[in-house]
């Protein structure tokens, strides 16, 4: 492996990822303008042409806000690589540090992740402030923000830097096999946190309450030994305290499960609409969707190490992205650099998938609930979430991880 040929094949996976971006926006922002005057004969009846129009321009404002972004964001990477922003990073740690060991590979990792998110933080603001308040969206202040981002660097000291420092001392310690040990590490993580989030986690940045509504959660109760599940509790969580959008999910497994709808959902849906939208999140339990992704994570995270573990050792990986050093954390920053760019063409894989349990969690849905009570679910969370109901279908098939407004409604009506 050459520096020139790794220098070529990222510059290649570079250009080519960034136009396929810029191509499938533009197909966006077009697709979804050319269908702004109508609203589709199926949801005419549910949603007037003005909230149409609104999910439109939202959609289409969001799209826009990305093509700067990934401007941005190929930029900084040519900077971080060939422009030797990493190689001068790593120098002036070692130099400080006395050396690249644990503490370089620490400190290098926190000095990325801080420019990402210095590159990253007015986009973001803008995304708040002005993109999600212009459509009557955001419910965050700019004291929300600052103890949100403490909050999370707090936990990126307790929790990320302790983890990075043992995948550090596995890949020194464990010889030619270290990938297979760090991905046992990482497995038994990943179920750790889904054990821990709901509980410890989740209420550092928002507040749960039990459902108190009786005939709701009667309603629900019913609904949950119907499907044979139980839960350690049905809570609300205030999501209008940073948006105006509405969700519900379950989290954790055992007898950490936690059934939880924000507070936006129910001030919007009737009960018989909660219930099927819960219906629909239980198919994903029922249909073992979870553990599927689960697997399909530590399937994937197995062959990006072994690939690591395959590239960490040939010099001309580092210098033909712009570092002159070899170091574990180095191969590491490397790697999470250079691997969305060949693996965007593979999106519409993840999307098929994760399309594929969303239409068997309706099916479910359909089953135990009403699937009439999901379409109208749905179609007022579309509504009220301003999603556009006309993506474009090649967009949407790289980027949606549920499928287009009209064929899920036209599947559950056929139920």
């Amino acid at each position: 492996m050459t520096a020139s040929s790794v220098t070529t094949a990222f510059l290649v996976a570079l250009i080519a990822s960034s136009l396929l971006r810029l191509w499938l926006a533009l197909r966006q922002m077009r697709h979804v303008a050319a269908h702004r005057a109508a609203v589709p004969a199926e949801f005419a009846a549910g949603i007037p042409l003005a909230d149409h129009q609104k999910a439109a321009d939202y959609s289409i404002a969001k799209t826009r806000l990305f093509l700067v972004e990934l401007l941005a964001d190929v930029l900084l990477t040519l900077a971080l690589t060939l422009g030797g922003m990493l190689h001068w990073l790593d120098a002036s740690l070692a130099a400080m540090l006395d050396g690249r060991g644990y503490a370089h590979g620490l400190a290098l990792f926190a000095g990325f992740g801080l420019i990402g998110f210095g590159v990253g933080l007015p986009f973001a603001l803008y995304r708040t402030f002005v993109l999600e308040a212009r459509f009557g969206f955001n419910k965050m202040t700019p004291w929300l923000v600052v103890t949100d981002t403490l909050k999370q660097g707090l936990l990126a000291v307790v929790i990320g830097a302790p983890l990075l420092l043992a995948v550090l001392w596995l890949m020194a310690a464990m010889g030619d096999a270290w990938w297979f040990y760090v991905w046992l590490f990482w497995l038994g993580f990943n179920l750790l946190m889904l054990l821990l989030y709901p509980t410890l986690i989740a209420p550092l940045f928002n507040k749960f309450a039990p459902l108190e509504d009786a005939v709701l959660k009667a309603r629900i109760e019913a609904l949950l030994a119907r499907c044979g599940f139980q839960a350690s509790g049905l809570f609300v969580m205030d999501g209008s305290r940073r948006s105006a959008h509405g969700n519900a999910y379950f989290t954790g497994f055992g007898k950490a499960r936690r059934i939880v709808f924000f507070d936006t959902l129910l001030d919007k849906l009737s009960h018989g609409e909660v219930e099927a939208v819960l219906a629909h999140e239980l198919g994903h339990f029922k249909r073992h969707h979870v553990w599927k992704r689960v697997a399909l994570l530590a399937g994937v995270s197995l062959a990006l190490l072994w690939l690591i573990g395959q590239l960490i050792a040939e010099p001309g990986f580092y210098l033909g992205l712009g570092v002159a050093t070899p170091s574990t954390a180095m191969a590491l920053i490397l790697f999470s650099i250079v691997l969305p760019l060949f693996s965007f063409p593979l999106a519409p894989l993840s999307s098929y998938l994760s399309r594929r349990h969303e239409f068997e969690a309706d099916a479910y849905a359909a089953q135990q609930s009403s699937a009439n009570e999901l379409v109208a679910a749905l179609v007022k969370l579309y509504r009220d979430n301003a999603a556009t109901l006309t993506p474009d279908p090649l967009h949407s098939l790289f980027y949606d991880s549920h499928p287009p407004a009209s064929v899920r409604t036209a599947r559950l009506r056929a139920h």
